[in-house]
């Protein structure tokens, strides 16, 4: 059998590109841009999650794991 991949929702691509960009961001550090993305940290200080290059690297592998994932399953 088959599986015809379905194209992923626009959800899920935009927040598939904003994972990306954040990665991208932390993972190769653009001084210029870390200040704008301050919020963001902020957010997931809150929760426990600090961000560093790791996490940037995590962001950058979550990214196209999650556009795989939207074309495979149907709905997401």
């Amino acid at each position: 059998m088959r599986r015809q991949p379905n194209p992923p929702r626009l959800i899920t691509v935009a927040l598939a590109l904003v994972i990306g960009a954040i990665g991208l961001i932390y993972a190769w550090p653009i001084g210029a841009l870390i200040p704008v993305l301050e919020p963001v940290a902020r957010a997931l200080g809150s929760v426990g999650l600090m961000m560093d290059r790791e996490l940037g690297y995590l962001c950058l592998f979550a990214c196209p794991s999650l556009l795989v994932v939207g074309s495979l399953l149907p709905g997401i």
